[in-house]
């Protein structure tokens, strides 16, 4: 027997009809706004993909951004760096691009948003029978797929300059989740930024909100080593518990590491923080999209 795919009926579908379907019935009520919830979700997942694979300069920065990024902060500044005795400066500060790559991605989520709204695109999708959260959890999503590609380009020039992994492929793939985790978080920051700021121009200013999140903590110095005043700051940033949980699951934890509580729990706090992040950031999104133009 076919069963039917539950529709979008009355004013707000214009009228949209079951798809048949082999498998699958749901009921009108939760489980049919849940089901048309991950089916909007994945039609803008697939929307900004394609945008991607079709604007090649997109592609071509993703790319650069990384390699620009080891030659010049690993090779040039860290050629008169020094993070303690016999520790290589390439070694520590590899897991910290890593998660300031991550970071940094936030800037790119904001733009893309700005960029629909300016176009008159996520009015448009406003104005559709879609589900209301499907446009932000989309574009989460979508963002993650990106992070993935930017940070297996990132691992494969790490790898190309001689930086390895000096733990075991669980404790490892674990560090890359933790890398992950971070940047989901910070996109849902990315989306209410966007959705907030007024223009592109206002979007670009952003990175002065970016470079300090990333540069103030220990992706590059150990807070032990900054003014006590900034080296608070720095312990206590976000970026900083996911670049230090890195590089212990790597098995590169560096000696210079203070005796903090937060730089002990680095990996309990490298979860703890994209969670409060996500918890705080992804309801205002939601929030912010659902009140645009009333």
């Amino acid at each position: 027997m076919t069963a039917t795919v539950p529709t979008k009926s009355g004013p707000e579908s214009g009228g949209k009809s079951a798809v048949p379907t082999a498998a699958l019935t749901l009921p009108d009520g939760p489980e049919s706004r849940l089901y048309w919830a991950f089916a909007d979700c994945w039609t803008i997942v697939r929307r900004d993909l394609t945008h991607l694979v079709k604007q090649p300069v997109i592609v071509a920065w993703q790319l650069g951004f990384p390699i620009v990024s080891v030659l010049l902060f690993v090779f040039v500044f860290g050629s008169g760096m020094a993070v303690g005795d016999g520790v290589d400066y390439k070694t520590f500060a590899m897991p910290g691009m890593f998660a300031m790559t991550m970071a940094f991605g936030f800037m790119n989520t904001a733009m893309a948003v700005v960029i629909d709204k300016d176009r008159g695109v996520t009015d448009r999708f406003r104005s559709m029978p879609m589900a209301s959260s499907a446009v932000v959890t989309g574009r989460g999503v979508s963002d993650l797929a990106h992070a993935s590609i930017d940070l297996a380009v990132l691992a494969a020039i790490a790898l190309a300059i001689g930086w390895r992994s000096d733990s075991r492929i669980v404790p490892t793939l674990a560090a890359f989740a933790l890398l992950l985790l971070l940047r989901f978080a910070l996109i849902w920051v990315g989306v209410l930024l966007g959705l907030v700021v007024r223009n592109q121009e206002a979007a670009g200013n952003l990175f002065a909100v970016a470079f300090p999140f990333g540069m103030i903590s220990s992706v590059f110095t150990p807070p032990s080593m900054m003014p006590d005043w900034l080296g608070s700051i720095a312990m206590w940033n976000p970026v900083s518990s996911t670049a230090n949980a890195v590089r212990e699951l790597f098995g590169q934890q560096s000696p210079e590491l203070g005796g903090s509580w937060i730089e002990q729990h680095a990996v309990l706090m490298a979860v703890v923080w994209p969670l409060i992040i996500t918890a705080v950031f992804l309801p205002l999104a939601v929030r912010r999209f659902q009140s645009l133009s009333r």
